[in-house]
């Protein structure tokens, strides 16, 4: 069963790294935002899992901050574009 954790582990990490591209190459600011607001939850899915694979509990509560800095930084960013700063 730790296998499949430490897969998903993997694979999540992998994903991360097909957004970093969609993060470089967004075309506007609003695509670049969703694509770092999708690139720290999957961060935060990682950290699941490997919490999980390593059997530790206190990584869960680093994937619970990480999925809350996450959202709170995405509505900041979205905030200040709305107000036509950038």
């Amino acid at each position: 069963m730790t296998t499949i954790f430490g897969a998903a582990c993997l694979a999540e990490i992998l994903v991360m790294f097909v957004l970093l591209v969609r993060l470089m190459a967004g075309p506007t600011v609003s695509d670049r935002i969703v694509a770092l607001n999708t690139i720290s939850t999957q961060a935060a899915l990682a950290v699941l899992c490997y919490s999980v694979y390593a059997d530790r509990s206190v990584y869960l509560d680093v994937a619970l901050w990480l999925g809350s800095f996450s959202y709170l930084g995405t509505v900041v960013w979205s905030r200040y574009l709305e107000r036509g700063l950038l």
